[in-house]
């Protein structure tokens, strides 16, 4: 099978799923990236990928350019997610085996233009060989809504690394410490992070002992310091800034609860993956696009009503007051990322689902990625 990937720019959130493809298929795979990586994710320390074997940069030279058009017409199987429809443009017409790879597309208003774009881009191929594979649990809803890839959704995401870990030993090490909390994301207004102060108050109202760490930084970061001296929370509630990852793996290891409080504005959330890979619980937002898909609630972490301070205050007190149930939940979600979520398990499961539609045979994924997705239901019970 020839598999060609098509995205604006290499980034480590594509990198560790991108490796085991290309361990699975050589040099048959191949990731073209449309524009080298913005100044601005360089400058916040991304690390550079541009020596991977399976990489061609279409915009380096016409030479480049013009063998990424030609994969986009020859390959067997073409992944497209934030690149030109130029590169798919004859493979459209001629019908061949094309997944669009993407988040929720109607985070905002559309009007005119903007439902013509949806319905040349998606919904005038419900019928042809195209799929979606979704990068939000809500990108199902979305193409329900504008008619478009019936029956033809897969789950997918963002698939961070997941290390072996020791996960009972982790565990162990939190037994006799005060319930430790960590947030981790820019501090900014879709992030609210104004929820985690709210939810301190109360905690602190209600005489438990925990520490909540807020690590990141963002233009609300003096607003929340405010609130912390205003509220008398600066023995609770701490803001080391922003932290390299390895140190923020750490304190996930360290860590009893992760939250996210994010709005249906979290395309993914990756940090989801990392908090559930490294024996963290999390109690997270039920609009963000990664947690219907990789958190079972009750089972290996919690969801909260988005927006719903009480909701949240009680999913939190749950873990606080049963850290056997805490505990369960953190070495359910390790799990749940080595096994199923693993960027090692979605490719593999790629590979199966894409051969299916070259044999024109059927094939059945239970769970995880590439099984199919539906519209969500936003209730939380």
């Amino acid at each position: 099978m020839k598999l060609t990937f098509f995205t604006n720019f290499i980034n480590h959130h594509q990198v560790p799923v991108a490796d085991e493809l290309y361990k699975l298929l050589g040099k048959d795979y191949t990731f073209v990236a449309t524009i080298p990586m913005p100044q601005e994710f360089t400058d916040n320390g991304y690390p550079d990928f541009s020596d991977k074997p399976y990489l061609l940069k279409a915009y380096e030279n016409n030479v480049n350019f013009q063998k990424a058009l030609e994969l986009g017409l020859s390959s067997d199987v073409v992944i497209i997610g934030s690149a030109s429809n130029d590169f798919i443009k004859k493979r459209l017409q001629l019908n061949k085996i094309t997944f669009r790879y993407s988040e929720r597309f109607l985070k905002k208003r559309f009007i005119g233009r903007g439902w013509y774009y949806l319905f040349k881009n998606h919904t005038l191929y419900r019928n042809k060989n195209m799929y979606m594979l979704c990068a939000s649990a809500y990108t199902a809803n979305d193409a329900h809504k504008i008619l478009a890839y019936p029956d033809k959704c897969y789950k997918w995401g963002y698939f961070t690394t997941v290390n072996k870990i020791d996960i009972d030993t982790i565990i162990s090490h939190k037994q006799n410490t005060s319930f430790k909390i960590i947030w981790v994301a820019r501090i900014i207004a879709l992030k609210h992070p104004e929820m985690v102060i709210e939810l301190a108050k109360e905690l602190k109202k209600k005489g438990y002992q925990f520490e909540i760490e807020m690590i990141g930084d963002g233009v609300l970061k003096d607003v929340i310091q405010k609130e912390i001296d205003l509220n008398d929370l600066r023995q609770y509630v701490t803001l080391p800034g922003s932290l390299p990852n390895e140190q923020v793996v750490k304190k996930m290891q360290e860590s009893n609860a992760f939250l996210f409080t994010s709005d249906r504005n979290e395309g993914w959330g990756a940090v989801l993956n990392e908090a559930m890979s490294n024996g963290c619980t999390a109690v997270a937002s039920n609009m963000i696009g990664s947690v219907p898909f990789l958190i079972e609630n009750n089972i290996n972490g919690l969801i909260f009503k988005s927006g719903d301070l009480y909701s949240l205050i009680n999913q939190v007190e749950k873990l606080i007051l049963n850290r056997d149930f805490c505990n369960n939940l953190a070495k359910n979600a390790y799990m749940s990322m080595d096994e199923v979520w693993s960027p090692k398990n979605a490719a593999s499961n790629f590979i199966k689902l894409a051969q299916s539609f070259i044999d024109k045979s059927t094939i059945t994924i239970e769970m995880g990625p590439c099984s199919k997705a539906y519209p969500v239901k936003k209730n939380i019970k």
